[in-house]
């Protein structure tokens, strides 16, 4: 741990203390602060990987829970399975503080656990050995609050005033609903989901469906099987009267789900799926999570990328919401929800950012994932009018990567200076066939991990055969775009040209010139000068292919 990170756990809140509480009461990271501000620690103790919980790894989740739209609260368990990587005494969990712990168990015996905010210290007196792998039973109950769209769990009803119930927890957490260990470098291997819910009612969860059991109390049992690691915020319950219907794609089956009333506008809207599916395919091969299947599910809010089972509210049409999303035409051909919420599954899902520091691995490569989308259906010209309307929503605030440990999500430049940085890449490499190569490699070398972008710098540099670190960190680590400072002296038929940067050695080579003879340069933060007859009226810069600032004006005289 470094140490300002070190200094920064050094905060206030005294742990509550569970149903029988530890004999010793040792904080996550030392000492507390009582000075600290509470609303930093909670962040502390959702974004660090701290002691208690890089000790242990995390193989299994089995949620089993019953969820009662009547009183609007959950009760069951989850069994979390985990092996020790060195020995220890207490492991952490989390658990939204509005909910209950009803008890931990560990081998038919009750464990004592501390609270924190949301935090859950689990203490074994017996102690966790290295090696051995252990499974508890985490019995909880209560009932959850709504915070927005994104908020963790909403009770609602559907138009007809049936029961509505969904997830979408990205944000806050998994822990907003569920105990687990919430945060994004350890997902287990596999998973069971185990739902009940009322008659006639359905659940649609993660992985694939296991089947469904009259508990003969007016409640039903979903079961779903995930065969894939997974990420607890992707973990998803969806509980509506839906109907369902299918197809298949070779060996993937595709299962839909969407109200009554709206059945006949999901068949025809949901028809999009497959033809993004087969254009994905086309770059990264077969779909991430065969065994699981694809499933979209209609919820009342935008969509979300819940691993094989991406949820969808595009009221469906085509754009984002009815909109022509980047508003240069193009949106409108396709259904911006099931493009992008689906291009998740391969960069977000089968790939995760280890902190969210890094959620820019996410949200910028799916967002460029939209323009290969665009690319592969309606062709180059359409992909480069698409890409380059995502100009004017970034705002060039601040850096896309922020503090690691501190789970504090990036700007939305993460999405679409991160598409922009991508593409800027692809032109800088100059090589399609190898751009393409290197991006499946990507996807190929990562799958079913959790990295850092530091772990793409490398890939990137080996396969650019150059230093890419202070273009990295120029566009993620400031905000500030490259500027590309042009000086023409006509006299002389030349221009002088370098980049200004934050970041000390930056170069790029960049084309300008003519549009029907582009030239390459390379650029340094020197000046460097080149012969043009072209005059400042006539020289361009790539601006289309390159996502840079540029600054034109003519040599003083002497």
């Amino acid at each position: 741990m470094s140490s300002i990170l070190l200094a920064l756990t050094m905060l206030c809140t005294t742990p509550g203390m569970g149903v029988a509480a530890s004999p010793w009461s040792e904080a996550m990271s030392g000492i507390q602060d009582p000075e600290s501000d509470p609303q930093l620690r909670k962040q502390q103790l959702r974004g660090e990987y701290g002691r208690y919980r890089a000790n242990n790894d995390l193989t299994y989740y089995h949620l089993d829970i019953r969820v009662s739209p009547e009183t609007k609260t959950i009760r069951g368990k989850v069994t979390i399975g985990f092996r020790m990587l060195s020995d220890d005494n207490r492991i952490q969990l989390d658990l939204n503080s509005d909910l209950s712990v009803d008890k931990i168990v560990l081998d038919s015996k009750e464990l004592p656990f501390e609270r924190e905010f949301n935090a859950v210290f689990v203490d074994n007196p017996d102690g966790f050995k290295t090696g051995e792998k252990y499974s508890l039973d985490f019995h909880y109950s209560g009932a959850p609050k709504s915070d927005g769209r994104f908020g963790g769990i909403s009770f609602d009803e559907d138009p007809a005033g049936r029961p509505w119930i969904y997830t979408a927890c990205e944000g806050p957490g998994s822990s907003y609903w569920w105990p687990c260990k919430d945060q994004w470098r350890d997902e287990v291997e596999s998973m069971d989901i185990s739902v009940a819910v009322p008659n006639g009612l359905t659940d649609v969860s993660n992985g694939r469906y296991m089947g469904k059991e009259d508990l003969g109390d007016g409640f039903t049992r979903w079961k779903w099987r995930v065969h894939y690691p997974i990420n607890s915020y992707n973990v998803s319950i969806n509980v509506a009267a839906y109907e369902h219907f299918s197809d298949q794609l070779g060996e993937l089956t595709l299962d839909y789900y969407a109200l009554p009333e709206d059945l006949d506008r999901a068949k025809k809207q949901f028809a999009q799926a497959k033809p993004m599916l087969e254009a994905f395919q086309h770059y990264f091969g077969e779909y991430p999570f065969v065994k699981d299947g694809y499933k979209l599910v209609q919820v009342p809010y935008s969509g979300m990328e819940h691993q094989s089972a991406v949820t969808y509210g595009n009221r469906f049409t085509n754009g984002y919401l009815g909109k022509d999303w980047t508003g240069v035409g193009v949106s409108m051909k396709f259904d911006f929800i099931i493009i992008h919420e689906s291009g998740h599954e391969w960069f977000g899902n089968a790939i995760t950012a280890a902190d969210v520091c890094d959620m820019w691995i996410h949200e910028g490569w799916t967002t460029y994932l939209e323009c290969m989308y665009v690319e592969k259906v309606f062709g180059y010209a359409d992909a480069l009018k698409y890409i380059n309307g995502y100009r004017g929503k970034v705002a060039n605030l601040r850096p896309i990567i922020t503090q690691k440990g501190t789970h504090r999500e990036p700007p939305g430049d993460q999405y679409f200076k991160g598409a922009l940085f991508l593409h800027t890449l692809r032109n800088v490499l100059g090589d399609d066939d190898k751009w393409w190569a290197l991006v499946r490699e990507v996807y190929d070398t990562f799958k079913y991990q959790s990295i850092e972008t530091d772990d793409i710098l490398k890939l990137f540099n080996k396969r650019f055969g150059r230093n890419l670190q202070p273009v990295f960190d120029q566009y993620l680590r400031h905000a500030q775009l490259p500027l590309l400072e042009l000086i023409f002296d006509d006299a002389k038929q030349s221009v002088s040209y370098r980049w200004k940067t934050d970041v000390p050695g930056f170069d790029m080579p960049i084309l300008v010139g003519e549009r029907a003879a582009w030239q390459q340069i390379s650029p340094t933060t020197e000046w460097q000068t080149l012969s043009t007859e072209l005059g400042q009226e006539r020289f361009e810069v790539a601006t289309d292919l390159y996502y840079v600032k540029v600054t034109q004006q003519p040599r003083e005289s002497d």
